[in-house]
């Protein structure tokens, strides 16, 4: 894997944010859900994730979440995903959303 700055790891702006909004996205190739986060001061914006198989809409309401802020919107199908929720992928793809260990305040950028 190639290697970067920290003036290049400086320029990704990931942000802790609160998922508002979970709905399902029928449309997606894979299944996922058309998420509303909360970003606090930054505002709400919308992201693809394709974490259906592993989490239920009812416990994606409320979590928080880390996600890079700053990447182009991008189309997927009829959906604008704003943010890139973060997530580790596991051996057996299985995706487990990162979020921080204790609450803090929405929005607050991750360094």
């Amino acid at each position: 894997m190639a290697t970067i700055t920290l003036e290049g790891f400086q320029k990704v702006e990931m942000r802790v944010g609160r998922i508002v909004a979970a709905d399902d996205f029928p449309e997606a190739r894979n299944p996922s859900y058309k998420l509303r986060i909360d970003f606090g001061p930054h505002g709400v914006r919308g992201s693809s994730a394709a974490v259906q198989p592993w989490y239920p809409r009812s416990e994606l309401v409320g979590r928080p979440v880390i996600a890079v802020t700053n990447f182009p919107p991008r189309q997927i199908g009829p959906f604008m995903s704003e943010v890139l929720c973060l997530g580790a992928v596991q051996s057996d793809r299985r995706v487990i959303l990162l979020r921080p260990d204790t609450e803090g305040e929405l929005g607050a950028r991750i360094a």
